[in-house]
């Protein structure tokens, strides 16, 4: 009873052949080990797969998108240039000498002429105010073509054709009539520009009756009407006009219609188409080509002006300037002549278009101020003196 139990076990025998049974001993390293080696090769296994997914990946990528790409980046390589290559100057030693640049020519090259050419052939003819020859290629019932040479007939319209009504248009104007034309309008939209054979007329007219008027020329008028003012005319187609006051009869002046008179030029003005005439000038010019520059003439006094004297010379009237009247120094233009006085004096202007005479006495005198000196002595010498100037004013003629 005084057994422990633990020995009692132990004096146990077992019985017959049976072993006893095996206890399995498992080691804590052995188990941690073996972990860690699953471990490792989940992790290796998953290494290569992520491996296998990476080559995979970048492949199918490359073959859809990144092989355009890459070409692309390869091309730009050949043409990148550093900042140095920039500022680096061009050397062309380097390049291929053997290359040469040979320009051939095709059916695109033209000369100079040539281009030249092609570009006045498309240039408009006729500007405004241009005179062409042309002629008449159509006649209509309102007007007519004339061809002037451009890529357009020109047109006129009948009131253009000439003066006046014309009644025979037909038969004035026929097909291959050679006539010249002023441009009046430029082309329009069809390249057609409108002339005028009336235009010209007048244009013509204009510068012939200006003409007239510079060299003081007289011209004979047929009246052809009459207003409040005074008388109307026609000169080569121009409307001229007479006023009453340049009538030497002006108390019935409408009886001058029907007549032909004989006048002067007051005023040419072709941009305000005024023509003024004057039967009194006509008197007057008709007076003035009587004399001549150097002449000496004998008048009244019949004014003083602050310029100078108008001397009466038998229907016409000079002045006698200041400035032409001695070589002395005056205070009053009355020191010398007064009015009523009977004078004589030098031609030295004659202006047939202003209808004006320019008069001197400076020139007769022998002295500075002799005329101031002794006024009677210059006068009674007056006709010896004037011989000496003669030849004076025969160089001022020729020198016109």
């Amino acid at each position: 009873m005084g057994a422990s139990n633990k020995n009692a076990q132990d004096n146990i025998q077992p019985k017959g052949n049976k072993k006893p049974l095996q206890v399995l001993h498992i080691s804590k390293k052995d188990t941690q080990k073996k972990s860690q080696e699953i471990h490792n090769d989940q992790n290796n296994s998953q290494e290569e797969i992520k491996k296998e997914s990476i080559a995979i990946k970048p492949q199918i990528i490359k073959d859809d998108l990144v092989k355009e790409i890459e070409e692309s980046d390869e091309n730009s390589k050949a043409f990148d240039t550093s900042q140095q290559d920039l500022n680096r100057p061009l050397d062309f030693s380097t390049q291929n000498k053997d290359f040469q640049f040979e320009r051939t020519v095709d059916e695109f090259d033209f000369d100079e002429s040539a281009f030249l050419e092609a570009l006045n052939a498309n240039e408009p003819i006729g500007t405004t105010g241009e005179t062409i020859t042309g002629k008449v290629i159509a006649i209509e019932s309102d007007g007519l073509y004339v061809d002037i040479g451009g890529k357009a007939p020109g047109y006129m319209p009948k009131k253009e054709c000439g003066l006046g009504v014309i009644t025979n248009f037909k038969e004035k104007f026929s097909i291959g009539l050679e006539m010249e034309v002023l441009v009046i309008k430029e082309q329009n939209a069809d390249g057609m520009v409108t002339v005028s054979a009336r235009a010209l007329i007048l244009r013509q007219s204009w510068e012939k009756v200006s003409s007239f008027a510079k060299n003081g020329e007289l011209i004979n008028v047929l009246i052809n009407g009459f207003n409040r003012g005074g008388l109307t005319c026609d000169v080569d187609g121009l409307r001229g006009f007479i006023p009453r006051s340049q009538l030497e009869d002006n108390q019935d002046y409408q009886s001058f219609v029907g007549k032909t008179l004989k006048v002067a030029f007051l005023e040419v003005n072709p941009e305000s188409r005024k023509l003024v005439l004057s039967e009194k000038k006509a008197s007057l010019v008709s007076k003035l080509t009587s004399l001549e520059l150097g002449q000496l003439i004998e008048g009244e006094v019949l004014a003083v002006k602050p310029y100078g004297f108008f001397i009466d010379l038998g229907g016409a009237s000079g002045l006698l300037h200041q400035s032409s009247l001695t070589n002395g120094s005056i205070r009053s233009l009355r020191e010398v002549f007064r009015e009523g006085e009977t004078i004589k004096a030098l031609i030295s202007e004659i202006d047939l278009e202003k209808g004006r005479i320019g008069l001197n006495t400076a020139l007769l005198e022998n002295s500075a101020g002799e005329l101031i000196i002794d006024k009677q002595k210059v006068m009674q010498e007056a006709t010896e003196r004037a011989l000496k100037t003669k030849a004076l004013f025969n160089k001022k003629e020729q020198d016109k």
